[in-house]
């Protein structure tokens, strides 16, 4: 069983918050929960499809105020 981590990644454009959401899930062990936030639009797009991509689950985004909340796991 992993840490859960915290990426925040409010203030970046599209695509890199993605990328480097993409690049933090790589580093970590499988099963690792991350936490990812994120201000630009495009990221409810971007991020669970990149997490369907890399076979990564993308359990929940959660709209806050100024932000998303995105909760991911690593893949097994």
């Amino acid at each position: 069983m992993g840490m859960d981590e915290t990426l925040d990644l409010r203030g970046l454009k599209c695509p890199l918050p993605a990328l480097l959401a993409k690049k933090a899930l790589a580093k970590l062990p499988p099963g690792t929960a991350l936490t990812v936030l994120a201000d630009d639009p495009m990221a409810v797009v971007d991020i669970p499809h990149m997490c369907h991509g890399e076979g990564h689950a993308c359990e929940s985004v959660a709209l806050r105020e100024g932000h998303s909340e995105f909760a991911l796991k690593t893949s097994c």
